[in-house]
């Protein structure tokens, strides 16, 4: 039936790519898409035939680049991808729901190469119906369908097909069985970079030289950088006394290029009686979270079409939407509930090294309506209840680990090499260290930051009373285990108290630039926020409040932390990179503030404990102990650090309840006693 359904289609479309009987204005859009799907569908064919297994280096490049350049820069402004371009030539509320109907069309190149005939199909049939609707009214002399009718017709794609797709993106992620990237991972020569082809994710000379570089290196390196990834991800399961045993399976994220040190770390996780889940990042409807990834991914052929398209569920959005998406949820995580509840978490490859990506905010693109933020950040919230009851948050854990990618220019090799120096750093020497700023801390009523050299900082964060000093932490002594490199000490604030300004002169979250990112706080909350990426103060707010605060209307401070990791500060100041290190490493080079949930989300009952066998009891805030009564409103399902860099940095100071204070730094500069060897890398350099 599926296969009589495709064939259907696929003779529809090409019809239509050859003659499309529309209105002149509709005409070129309904071509173009329809061209663009039957190259897709032709790379279907070429799969099945096992052209992207064998096909010659050049061919290979030659078809990857024919299914992304409609999307490079130069050919963007001319393309039904673009909202902008779509509504010049269709008009406003058409030309964004055409363009979201394109960017769906595009969605079908991961369904080709994976073989996926029924995610395939239904696209295909929405574009055949959307086109009928528009030739059937032109042949009949009737008015064009509204934008109404059009949308609807949509809607009830979105709503109809909210319950398969959310079935198979479930399974994807839990059960091993879905493994298609463990294949070509595992199976691949991965001296050949012939092998990426076979994913159908955008490929560049940058995604080859990774791999190339990867290959070059001994296998005893490779071991070397998979123990480090591997090991942090066991002992973060060991600290925190969590049951690995138990557990059945591995998530792993990485980028493509990375596969020689997966390959590895699965090897690795086997010994652990762990199997790989890897599962791709998508930009559906069905699943795309804003400019957020989940999942393994290539290049992006032209990030502003994924910031154009981010926020197109606000053509759709509404209550009986968000109902629909968590029923069906709630139904696909019930149909694997044993391979769901053998899930351990997620290993995390990230990366940094790409050229900063400042987005340009369209009024032709889509966005949420005040209302549908709220539902938005409902279904945020409710969606993130619904996994944690079957992938139960004090049962499993995580690791993450970065490296840089050749985009990061001609010094890569040694930034690398650097790169590895640092996640393979001897953690003794900050156990030992962090653990004098946490007793100094640790009978704190609350600390004191304030910027320097133009930064605007001026914070109070109240910090939880402790009963007993001797058994008892504020701040956790964090090494290299979940996040690594090594370097940090951190607790969750309490809000009552927690008042002032944190002001970042610039920084990189989640992919997005900020300039003079600025977050008022008053008793924990953030009551105002601003950046000056753009003129209008307007836009300001509306892309702090998307990409930071999630569309939530306030956030509190979760996390208050010290970044100890000098070395890693100098490394990028050696290589001029500061501004392109994930928050991963950033976060070790300077003092941190997280917004959104704590560190401990969902797993505030677990004890845990330092080195010095002091149990870290500020594992709660106000908002979080709200789940004893209003869970709905305990969580906000994010969680977003930001870094102010030591040479922003006039003060770090403790103040006790008797008007005494310790200072920690000053003036970018560890100062409390015993912890001045922090300070040997900023000379050394």
């Amino acid at each position: 039936m599926i296969e009589e359904r495709y064939e259907l289609c696929r003779e529809r479309i090409s019809e239509i790519a050859k003659n499309a009987e529309v209105g002149e204005e509709l005409k070129a859009y309904f071509t173009c898409a329809a061209k663009l799907a039957g190259q897709i569908l032709n790379a279907y064919e070429l799969v099945g035939q096992g052209f992207f297994a064998g096909a010659p280096i050049a061919e290979l490049r030659r078809a990857n680049r024919a299914l992304y350049e409609e999307l490079f820069s130069q050919n963007y402004e001319r393309c039904y991808g673009n909202p902008a371009y779509a509504c010049k030539m269709l008009g406003a509320d058409r030309g964004k729901m055409l363009s979201f109907l394109y960017a769906e069309l595009r969605c079908m190149i991961p369904c080709a190469f994976e073989r996926r005939l029924t995610d395939l199909v239904i696209r295909m049939e929405l574009f055949v119906e959307v086109y009928n609707m528009f030739s059937y009214a032109m042949q009949e002399g009737e008015p064009a369908p509204s934008d109404e009718t059009l949308r609807d017709t949509m809607y009830w794609f979105v709503s109809d097909y909210s319950e398969t797709t959310a079935q198979w993106r479930v399974a994807t992620q839990v059960d091993p069985a879905h493994d298609f990237a463990v294949r070509i991972v595992m199976d691949s020569d991965l001296n050949n970079v012939s092998y990426l082809y076979k994913y159908g994710e955008f490929i560049t000379p940058e995604t080859e030289a990774l791999a190339q570089y990867l290959a070059s290196l001994s296998d005893e390196r490779i071991q070397l950088i998979a123990d480090t990834y591997t090991q942090g991800y066991r002992i973060g399961f060991e600290k925190a006394g969590k049951p690995l045993e138990k557990k059945e399976t591995v998530d792993i994220i990485y980028v493509l290029g990375f596969e020689r040190i997966v390959r590895a770390a699965i090897g690795n996780f086997a010994k652990m009686g762990l199997k790989p889940v890897i599962y791709r990042a998508s930009d559906s409807i069905f699943h795309r979270k804003g400019m957020g990834k989940s999942g393994y991914y290539g290049a992006d052929a032209n990030k502003q079409y994924r910031f154009d398209h981010k926020d197109d569920i606000g053509l759709f959005l509404d209550k009986k939407l968000v109902n629909r998406k968590l029923e069906v949820l709630q139904l696909a995580y019930e149909q694997v509930k044993d391979q769901a509840r053998g899930y351990a978490g997620p290993a995390v490859i990230e990366v940094f090294g790409e050229k900063p990506f400042a987005p340009q905010t369209k009024q032709e693109a889509c966005v949420l309506r005040p209302e549908q933020q709220k539902l938005s950040a409902e279904y945020r919230g409710a969606s993130a209840e619904i996994v944690n009851r079957y992938i139960i948050g004090e049962e499993r854990s995580f690791t993450v680990i970065a490296f840089p990618l050749p985009d990061i220019g001609e010094r890569f090799e040694e930034i690398f090499d650097e790169t590895v120096k640092l996640n393979t750093l001897d953690y003794k020497t900050y156990e030992r260290v962090q653990a004098l700023m946490i007793d100094a801390l640790n009978t704190a009523e609350y600390v004191r930051i304030k910027g320097m050299n133009g930064n605007r900082t001026d914070l109070r964060v109240a910090l939880y009373p402790v009963k007993n000093p001797d058994k008892e932490a504020v701040f956790e002594n964090c090494v290299a285990d979940v996040n690594i490199p090594v370097g940090e000490i951190f607790t969750s604030p309490v809000l009552a108290g927690t008042n002032g300004t944190l002001h970042v002169s610039h920084v990189f979250l989640n992919e997005l630039e900020y300039r003079n990112l600025e977050l008022m706080f008053e008793n924990g909350m953030i009551s105002d926020y601003t950046c000056t990426n753009f003129e209008c103060e307007e836009e300001n707010k509306k892309y702090v409040k998307e990409n930071v605060l999630f569309n939530y209307d306030t956030l509190p401070m979760g996390e208050f932390a010290i970044g100890t990791n000098t070395t890693a500060y100098m490394t990028a100041k050696k290589y001029d990179i500061s501004h392109l290190f994930p928050i991963l490493i950033a976060e070790k080079t300077g003092p941190h503030f997280a917004v959104g949930d704590t560190c401990y989300s969902r797993e505030e009952d677990v004890k845990l404990y330092n080195e010095d066998g002091k149990e870290i009891v500020a594992k709660d805030n106000e908002v979080s102990l709200l789940r004893h009564s209003e869970v709905s409103k305990a969580y906000f399902a994010c969680h977003t650090d930001i870094t102010i860099p030591y040479d922003e940095l006039g003060e770090i100071t403790a103040c006790y309840a008797d008007k005494t204070e310790c200072t920690i730094i000053k003036n970018g500069r560890f100062v409390l006693a015993g912890t001045q060897e922090l300070n040997n890398a900023f000379d050394e350099t």
